[in-house]
């Protein structure tokens, strides 16, 4: 496995070591799956309501054998689940802003803890770098987003950055780099 050390601050950071790969990481790689597969992953993270049959009929399979590739992706652990995505500012959440947080190692978990109880951090990372965690912050108003920002400081220094616009995720579905 991976080694991982702890710098004077607390953040963790990678130490080059030999890697066990196991069976199943083997199998899962985007080098394992075909064209067809990852044409349905690319389908299914831009519309995760999509029927078995539609699913087929885009990429040129049956409804049964569309259904049981999605089915083989899921049980391998590929696709890990299905949800809806939510605008934030049609719930009000006007303001969006990352946060970066270094704190200590003897910090993290109370800083984690925090992030995992307050409702207006919608997604977390661990990063290695200056930072040690980095939140995405959806507030309503910029009072709500300086309360927050205020009690994750109790944790370490932070930098906050307003999200000017958020550009749609591209799906994961080929490793290769583009040659354009």
């Amino acid at each position: 496995m991976g080694a991982l050390d702890a710098d004077s601050d607390g953040c963790i950071r990678a130490v080059v070591a030999a890697q066990v790969i196991s069976k199943k990481m083997v199998r899962t790689t985007m080098e394992s799956l075909d064209r067809i597969d990852r044409d349905i992953l690319a389908l299914l993270q831009t519309d995760g309501r999509l029927t078995g049959a539609e699913v087929g009929r885009r990429v040129g399979l049956s409804q049964p054998a569309a259904s049981a590739r999605i089915q083989r992706l899921e049980k391998s652990g590929v696709i890990t689940g299905y949800r809806a995505l939510v605008d934030p500012e049609a719930l009000g959440l006007n303001i969006h802003a990352v946060v970066r947080l270094r704190t200590t190692h003897a910090r993290l978990a109370p800083a984690l803890d925090f992030a995992s109880r307050t409702s207006e951090i919608t997604s977390t990372l661990r990063v290695t770098g200056e930072d040690c965690l980095i939140f995405d912050v959806h507030c309503p108003q910029a009072g709500r987003l300086e309360e927050v920002v205020d009690a994750l400081a109790r944790y370490g220094p932070v930098t906050t950055s307003l999200v000017l616009r958020a550009y749609p995720r591209k799906p994961l579905t080929d490793a290769t780099p583009s040659t354009s």
